[in-house]
């Protein structure tokens, strides 16, 4: 008989919070959600079926239900999970965030074991240049003025141990990188400048995340980056200014493979001259009335993972022939968030 592949996932729900009140109860009625043009029953219908559709051993997901004095992301979570059958029925967090979105791990305990690991030393008030622990602060010279400035996540990474039924040991950290956009900026050279700024910031995070991601590797850990980095290859005007895109800074720029991670999505957009790459996200754009599609979301694995011989798969309703032909999965991706789940198979592991 022929063991059972191990599916891992990372999906940013759109605005899960919204779905469950103070209780953790899911709110199916016809009360709109965040969706446009979606009621908080019809999301939550189609999160079920996307889900059951992945039947995943673990998924990352992102802007998972809030955290805070009266909110659990893990009771809203296994609520949810146990509501639609899933196997993945057990939850965890890591830091919680400063904002409405968590980034939690949705898991099969029958096939895996996890706790919140997180690494590096809680950096003092002023803050480090030495990978610190994510829920702190690290400092670096955004402007190349000699001067380091103090940069934080709203949304820690979450650093997870991991052990599969048969033992194997993994390191995940799931990713929700933000840069934020030019609100409050009046003017288009103010515009610029706060853009120009925050994308700083953000590849400065990326700089923190690549530290950690160096001394796993070079401890020889079995490694997986996950999640949504608002950013890839060409996505904008600024990766000219910086020579790289946050996501190329995470997978590494040594020319030492065994420091380099593997994504095949990003390496595609990385080497495609005409355009020609995979979308993770869909979003409409109001003014010029149409849809605008990106690649932000990413499963990055470590050399020895990559030598087993993985499966990538982007969950696109359009561009997925398995899923055009099932026209209740392709509704039901449309409906549940902006963004379309990834997964990694792995034959053994």
């Amino acid at each position: 008989m022929t063991a059972r592949p191990l599916r891992l996932a990372t999906y940013n729900v759109e605005w899960f919070n919204a779905l469950f009140d103070d209780a953790g109860r899911m709110l199916e009625d016809r009360e709109p959600s965040a969706r446009y043009h979606v009621t908080r029953a019809e999301q939550l219908g189609a999160l079920g079926i996307v889900f059951t559709a992945l039947d995943a051993d673990g998924i990352v997901i992102i802007e998972a239900p809030d955290t805070n004095g009266r909110r659990s992301t893990v009771r809203a979570l296994e609520t949810f999970a146990r509501a639609a059958g899933l196997r993945a029925r057990k939850a965890m967090i890591g830091f919680p965030s400063d904002t409405e979105q968590e980034i939690a791990f949705l898991y099969d305990p029958d096939r895996l074991t996890a706790r919140h690991d997180p690494v590096g030393e809680p950096s003092t008030t002023y803050g480090s240049q030495e990978a610190p622990r994510f829920d702190t602060t690290f400092r670096y010279d955004l402007d190349t003025d000699n001067v380091t400035e103090a940069i934080r996540f709203s949304k820690p990474p979450l650093e997870l141990a991991v052990t599969t039924a048969s033992g194997t040991k993994l390191r995940l950290i799931g990713v929700h990188a933000k840069s934020k956009n030019s609100h409050g900026a009046v003017g288009r050279e103010a515009q610029l400048r706060l853009s120009i700024e925050n994308r700083r910031k953000q590849l400065a995070q990326c700089l923190w995340i690549r530290q950690r991601v160096d001394g796993h590797l070079k401890a020889g850990d079995s490694l997986i980056v996950l999640g949504d980095f608002n950013d890839g290859p060409g996505i904008d005007e600024f990766e000219k200014l910086f020579g790289h895109s946050g996501v190329e800074i995470v997978l590494g720029t040594s020319s030492d493979p065994a420091l380099t991670l593997t994504d095949p999505h990003a390496a595609m957009a990385l080497q495609s001259r005409v355009g020609f790459a995979p979308t993770t996200a869909r979003f409409y754009l109001a003014p010029q009335k149409r849809y605008f599609e990106a690649l932000l979301d990413f499963i990055m694995v470590s050399p020895d993972l990559a030598a087993k011989g993985p499966e990538w798969r982007i969950w696109h309703p359009f561009n997925d022939p398995r899923i055009m032909e099932i026209p209740e999965l392709r509704e039901a991706l449309l409906q549940a968030s902006d963004h379309f789940p990834v997964t990694i198979d792995f034959p053994q592991l």
